[in-house]
């Protein structure tokens, strides 16, 4: 039977070797779960698979796509399974692995069938935001749609403009396109978590940011400065350094604040990770435990 490999875990745990690893002791490519990954330009802030990893394996879904380009879930679901069509014809295993949630549930579970916003849709609301300010447009969303309106966080401003757009765009309430029904694949899936003690992985995460500010973090941030205000950069690792550009916190606190808000990240993903009872976990240390539970769910 067709087999989708899933290796998940929350950022810095280790899945970058080990999927190395997996990929090459079954002869198949990685399909990458990471949405920030995908932006060509970021690169170091999003840890995505360097020159020499992507040339032990070869990698979809890194650097595919540019800032101004327009990505969802729902984009990434539609693709990611016409890849499999292919990867299928030549093999009876596939890897897909991130630490992404919403794409990997697109993927192995799809999404809710919510209209694609038309361009005069958005640009009006991104204009709105920009002149009236989030709260605004947070008011907006609940008088259109009060049911959602309780449910979403109130900072994320992706989520309320999204649910907005769907308002505006359909007549409709966001809330009627959400029914959350588990879509049926034509393959089975395999879910492996990755997970480590709670202060090695903060440790993990000091020292992978040191890293990248080593790697040229800073350099990077600056040359997307003047696109700040696309989506694709509202995300940790830069947000924390377009506020030391802006000369609103030092650079140290800038470094500080990015460790922490990833931490803060790896909690989330973890909670939403753990909900999943199909996800068989391990600590990323011996590949052959890995290989082992995969071959006998592979049979």
């Amino acid at each position: 039977m067709k087999t989708l490999i899933v290796i998940l875990g929350p950022t810095g745990v280790g899945k970058t070797e080990l999927c190395l690893q997996v990929a090459e002791h079954y002869h198949i490519p990685i399909i990458n779960a990471d949405s920030r990954q995908i932006f060509a330009e970021m690169p170091i802030g999003t840890a995505a698979p360097t020159r020499e990893q992507q040339q032990r394996v070869k990698h979809y879904f890194v650097g595919n796509h540019h800032i101004e380009d327009y990505y969802s879930a729902a984009l990434y679901e539609e693709e990611v399974l016409q890849l499999l069509d292919q990867l299928f014809l030549n093999s009876d295993l596939a890897l897909l692995t991130g630490g992404s949630m919403m794409y990997i549930d697109a993927v192995c579970d799809g999404i809710d069938d919510i209209p694609t916003i038309d361009t005069h849709t958005r640009e009006n609301i991104k204009q709105r935001l920009n002149e009236q300010g989030l709260d605004a447009i947070s008011e907006q969303l609940r008088i259109l749609d009060p049911e959602y309106w309780e449910l979403v966080d109130k900072q994320n401003p992706r989520r309320i403009v999204h649910a907005l757009e769907i308002c505006e765009m359909t007549g409709k309430t966001y809330t009627s396109f959400r029914t959350n029904q588990k879509k049926k694949r034509p393959f089975q899936t395999v879910k492996i978590g990755l997970e480590r003690p709670r202060e090695e992985l903060y440790d993990r995460i000091n020292q992978r940011v040191l890293h990248m500010v080593d790697a040229g973090l800073e350099e990077e941030v600056s040359k997307l400065y003047e696109h700040r205000h696309l989506n694709a950069l509202n995300t940790v690792g830069y947000k924390e350094m377009f506020a030391y550009m802006d000369g609103t916190i030092s650079k140290e606190e800038a470094i500080r604040q990015i460790q922490s808000n990833t931490r803060r990240y790896m909690r989330k993903q973890m909670t939403w990770f753990k909900k999943d009872q199909r996800t068989q976990w391990f600590t990323p240390h011996n590949i052959e435990d890995f290989l082992n539970y995969i071959d006998k769910q592979t049979l």
